[in-house]
């Protein structure tokens, strides 16, 4: 492996003191030694910056939502590829050696996937950890967070007009350019210690934003599966094994899905009149 090729690790942040000194951590902690460490914050009213500061000198400002946040915080970045994560999110040690490994490996490969898995306190962080699996190798669920930055320059980056499913237009607009590969390394997501109604509230917001996603990636090959309700618990009951092996935290995170989707659905509709 190249050991001088240097990774940029972009981490937008906003009024994250509560878990950006966790992501950081996990960033210095890193086997692959060439990194580079770039934090875009957003006007932070706590001390999100002053925590950035402890570990680099590249803190920015720039809004007004996470895309555009990425997208400046890859402009200012030196590095041959981009990792970018959200500030509530913890790398596992082995995540830049194995992206560089696996790129450098194809040249075809222009982007990779690095599954997710959530951790956090509480019945409903349960629920959410449980519900991440479920996603795990599910190509339509998934979405890349590793880039060659060429590639990522080339294609325009995130849509900035976008709020949600930005990731997902990305790695499919990425994927023409050749193809998405993925690791076995993990992200560890902190959900923090969520509430049920903290959850739903997230989810209105999200897909009150949703419609234009779809407006623009129509006819993309898994916008059906994306969007469609029924598909996703087809997919949670295809290992009810798993679903059901704590019969509690499996029904919770079924009553949770349900409250997200009924909430999701009354968002999507909302924001459809709104446009």
């Amino acid at each position: 492996m190249e050991k001088d090729s240097l990774v940029s690790i972009i981490v937008p942040t906003y009024n994250s003191e509560k878990f950006l000194e966790g992501c950081l951590e996990s960033i210095k902690k890193q086997t692959y030694e060439n990194i580079e460490l770039v934090v875009v914050d957003n006007n932070s009213k706590d001390n999100t910056k002053e925590i950035a500061k402890k570990y680099t000198e590249k803190v920015f400002n720039k809004g007004p939502e996470r895309s555009a946040q990425r997208n400046y915080g890859v402009k200012q970045a030196k590095g041959e590829y981009v990792i970018i994560i959200d500030s509530d999110m913890h790398l596992g040690e082995k995540v830049a050696e194995a992206c560089v490994k696996e790129m450098q490996s194809d040249s075809k490969l222009k982007g990779l996937i690095i599954p997710e898995e959530s951790f956090g306190e509480g019945f409903w962080a349960q629920c959410k950890k449980l519900e991440r699996s479920f996603y795990v190798g599910v190509e339509w669920m998934e979405a890349a967070r590793f880039f060659r930055k060429d590639v990522y320059e080339l294609v325009g980056g995130y849509n900035e007009d976008l709020v949600s499913g930005e990731d997902w237009d990305l790695s499919q607009r990425i994927e023409k350019k050749g193809s998405l590969g993925r690791i076995e390394e993990y992200i560890f997501h902190n959900e923090g210690h969520p509430t049920l109604w903290g959850i739903v509230k997230k989810k209105y917001y999200y897909a009150g934003k949703f419609a234009q996603y779809t407006e623009v990636n129509k006819g993309a090959k898994n916008i059906s599966r994306q969007t469609g309700i029924i598909g996703r618990y087809k997919l949670f009951f295809s290992d009810s094994k798993k679903l059901f092996k704590n019969p509690i935290l499996g029904f919770g995170m079924l009553f949770m899905k349900t409250c997200e989707f009924g909430f999701g659905s009354g968002g999507y509709i909302m924001g459809k009149i709104k446009k």
